[in-house]
């Protein structure tokens, strides 16, 4: 867990970092006669929808993360097996859609696998339940993060 904390931690320094940067674009030019205006039309911050963001973040913090695009909305996760049934292991994609807090802008993918008796792991079906409850956990925490954000 403290490998998943370090991964959303670095992450978010270099989001700030990028953002900061970003920023500088703005700022005159040292020497140059004239100053570079800045774009209005740029969207400031991530692509998506910050809550349902931060929410799946933290729902899935379990899991190590492999690739986060804050701009695309993706937020890919490793093989995570539960260490009560080690012969089962599950990895999962969130997309996230829209920048408003919809259910409709939140879907998760699960993959699973489960291992044979010849130690190999092969596909095996998730339970539809599975991926609607992920996501309605998810969609209950952002909620939770807009409200308390709001008072």
């Amino acid at each position: 867990m403290s490998f998943n904390k370090a991964l959303v931690r670095g992450v978010a320094v270099a989001l700030v970092s990028g953002l900061a940067l970003a920023g500088c674009s703005s700022l005159p030019f040292v020497g140059g006669d004239k100053a570079k205006t800045p774009k209005t039309d740029m969207q400031q911050g991530i692509g998506v929808n910050g809550y349902l963001w931060r929410a799946t973040l933290d729902t899935l913090s379990f899991m190590p993360m492999l690739t986060a695009d804050p701009w695309g909305g993706v937020i890919n996760y490793d093989w995570y097996a539960n260490p009560q049934t080690p012969n089962e292991r599950f990895k999962a994609t969130v997309f996230i859609l829209d920048t408003r807090l919809r259910a409709d802008a939140l879907n998760v993918t699960v993959t699973k696998e489960v291992r044979d008796a010849a130690g190999q792991w092969t596909t095996a079906p998730v339970a539809a339940q599975t991926e609607a409850d992920l996501e309605n956990a998810i969609l209950t925490k952002a909620r939770q993060l807009n409200l308390a954000n709001a008072g």
